[in-house]
């Protein structure tokens, strides 16, 4: 659900920013519209390889023949990662242009955005909401150390593109966390919560637990740079 959500709100920074230029406004839209852009194109297509392959995985052996049909997803999901301009060029660009260049304004920018949405969650009454709560307040930290050091190496550009890949990575758990983090808002505003709700509410629990987790192995990796000898 998440990857769908992440695609929208690409979708719908990109419709706001057309109507900006339309109206000769700032530029305020499409300067967010170009900083999930890489994060899209990276994130979502690595993750259909994962998807792709667990789904290989669930089939045995027979997974891996023809039959099934799940060996040809695996392919079409494996050239994702290279028609969309390679993970790492795709990383590159977010450190380089993205992070760097304005001095690290656009991602505090992202950063206050998902603090907002965390602030609503910390409100909620219910087990899920606190539970998605505290990962993520604990993901956010991460993710604000991870881009302090990212801006650190901007006299280091070998460390900083070393880390481009992992950091992309660890912006796109964020904001699956944070379009979790909407969802869940959104749905305890119901009076009363229904099938879908409940699955909803499950898949968010999940992910805090399964995915946003990640976050803080790969701010680690983000604050090593580079390792040489």
């Amino acid at each position: 659900m998440y990857k769908r959500q992440l695609s929208v709100l690409v979708g719908d920074l990109q419709d706001r920013a057309e109507a900006e230029r339309e109206r000769g406004g700032a530029a305020e839209e499409q300067t967010l519209l170009e900083f999930f852009v890489p994060i899209l194109k990276s994130w979502l297509t690595e993750q259909s390889i994962l998807i792709a392959s667990d789904a290989i995985q669930v089939h045995g052996g027979a997974g891996f023949i023809e039959e099934t049909g799940a060996a040809q997803h695996y392919r079409d999901a494996r050239i994702l990662t290279i028609y969309e301009g390679t993970t790492a060029i795709q990383a590159n660009d977010l450190i380089g242009r993205k992070v760097l260049r304005d001095g690290g304004a656009t991602a505090r920018r992202v950063l206050a955005l998902v603090e907002a949405e965390l602030e609503k969650l910390r409100g909620a009454d219910h087990p899920v909401a606190q539970r998605g709560a505290e990962r993520l307040e604990r993901a956010l930290a991460a993710a604000t150390r991870a881009t302090d050091a990212v801006l650190g190496f901007s006299g280091a550009p070998r460390d900083a593109h070393a880390v481009g890949v992992p950091y992309a990575m660890l912006l796109g758990l964020l904001t699956g966390g944070w379009m979790h983090a909407v969802v869940t808002n959104a749905v305890l505003k119901h009076e009363a919560l229904d099938e879908d709700d409940q699955r909803r509410l499950l898949e968010a629990d999940f992910f805090g637990a399964h995915h946003l987790s990640q976050i803080h192995a790969l701010a680690e990796t983000v604050a090593a740079g580079e390792i040489a000898i």
